[in-house]
């Protein structure tokens, strides 16, 4: 199901493709996912962040940011590498979505938090955002040039709910297309 949707995104134009900076372990002859790489943080100097945030500001970070980077398997020193993504369109779906959102929180139950975050990422303009990972497990990416990539796990978990359903029944589009309800 996550391999149609992607096909569908595709169809459409909705991706993109961009390459980006990542840390690679040479000596793991891998790129590094987030959580296996940690290092100083840019923002408070925090000796043990992570390649994704660092606990003790609670900052985002890029993993490329990290000062001293330290590959945790290994405890190598990753260089940096440019490799290929794909990216959902987000700015080319805002004008759509807007109206859409403006319905669902007026009559949604959407929590306090879930509001603001939402309205400040529509205030703030919609960027691109990456689907796809250089790793070995995972939902392969069903296309020529990005084979050896699967989703990322943002794109991917979400539509799992609809697998396992799918996997309940055959009549699971009537459950989650249900305008009714």
């Amino acid at each position: 199901i996550a391999q149609d949707i992607f096909q569908r995104l595709l169809a459409h134009g909705f991706l993109l493709q961009d390459t980006v900076e990542q840390l690679r372990c040479e000596d793991c002859q891998r790129f590094l996912a987030d959580r296996f790489v940690e290092g100083t943080c840019p923002f408070c100097s925090y000796e043990e962040a992570r390649g994704d945030q660092c606990d003790k500001c609670g900052k985002l970070i890029n993993a490329v940011e990290l000062k001293n980077p330290q590959c945790k398997l290994c405890r190598g020193v990753p260089v940096v590498k440019p490799t290929k993504h794909l990216f959902l369109d987000l700015p080319k779906l805002e004008k759509r979505l807007e109206p859409w959102l403006e319905q669902s929180l007026a009559m949604g139950d959407w929590t306090a938090n879930a509001r603001y975050i939402t309205r400040s990422w529509i205030r703030d303009g919609l960027k691109p955002r990456c689907i796809t990972r250089d790793l070995k497990w995972g939902t392969p990416v069903p296309l020529d040039g990005f084979r050896d990539k699967v989703f990322y796990v943002w794109f991917d978990a979400p539509i799992g709910y609809l697998s396992i359903t799918a996997n309940y029944t055959e009549h699971w589009e009537r459950w989650w297309k249900n305008p009714q309800q």
